[in-house]
């Protein structure tokens, strides 16, 4: 029996490749939600008027991976420090949330942001990562699926 976990990290090119090579995951999708508008675009995502964050629906074995596996790798992927900010990418579309399905998700997920708001990386950087329930999820077009397999752009370095 699988279960299915939700990030929003930056671009969801880079965290889809890395989710889908990690140990246990059994299939990702990139996508759209937190937002407020029906049946999204790319285009109306990159707009900045439909407040969708670029996600990443992963399904995974929990025999094989547990849930805490993919917060911490949730948490290398990215800066969790910058708001609405990754990279070059720039907008409330990269912005960094864990989309929780159940209460046990968002108490691991709460529990991880804490213990890294803690740490010693992080004591004097303020996390504004979002613990938010898991919304609507609209699939994003098929170019976007493993847009960086399909180019050869292999650029996974937990792989």
């Amino acid at each position: 029996m699988t279960e299915i976990a939700t990030f929003a990290a930056g671009c969801f090119w880079h965290v889809e490749e890395t989710f889908r090579h990690a140990k246990g995951v059994v299939g990702t999708t990139v996508g759209y939600s937190g937002g407020d508008m029906q049946n999204p675009t790319y285009g109306d995502v990159c707009s900045g008027q439909t407040h969708h964050a670029e996600v990443v629906r992963v399904e995974y074995d929990p025999s094989q991976v547990s849930y805490d596996d993919l917060l911490n790798l949730f948490w290398e992927l990215h800066d969790p420090t910058t708001l609405n900010r990754q990279g070059p990418d720039v907008g409330e579309q990269y912005r960094s949330v864990i989309f929780y399905h159940n209460d046990s998700q968002k108490a691991a997920a709460e529990a991880s942001l804490e213990r890294l708001q803690r740490s010693e990386g992080f004591k004097s950087r303020k996390i504004v990562t979002r613990v938010l329930p898991s919304q609507e999820f609209y699939r994003a077009e098929e170019y976007h699926q493993r847009y960086l397999e399909k180019r050869g752009m292999h650029q996974c370095k937990y792989c």
